[in-house]
């Protein structure tokens, strides 16, 4: 498996784990160091691992809503053999996201780093 399509599985079931808040899926995507955050918020949300699984999990999952899927994958980019870059959109109901998820591979396998995204509303 080259480390192109190992990164896009990895993006693949992060956007599953999304669509149906399932954060078994989630971590398998990201590493359990990893960050999460945004500055849409005030102040700055930040969480860890620990922290964001526990909101995902209380989620309303977009999948029990029959919500359209839109997930994208815009670019994957390599700065060398162990870290990717790749920016990623997809929506949880009104809000769609740009994510810019930063990858590391790890004892062989490709994980999730950090997560920092920009959240834009949307009308139904």
């Amino acid at each position: 498996m080259t480390s192109f399509s190992a990164i896009t599985g990895v993006l693949e079931t992060y956007f599953e784990g999304l669509y149906h808040a399932d954060i078994e899926r989630l971590g398998i995507s990201f590493h359990p160091k990893a960050i999460y955050a945004t500055a849409d918020e005030t102040p700055l949300l930040y969480r860890t691992m620990d922290e964001y699984f526990p909101v995902v999990a209380k989620r309303v999952s977009p999948a029990s809503q029959d919500e359209p899927r839109r997930d994208v994958i815009e670019s994957i980019e390599f700065a060398g053999e162990n870290t990717a870059f790749a920016r990623v959109r997809c929506s949880i109901g009104t809000k769609d996201f740009v994510d810019f998820l930063t990858l590391v591979r790890t004892d062989g396998a490709w994980r999730i780093m950090t997560k920092v995204f920009q959240i834009t509303e949307r009308d139904i």
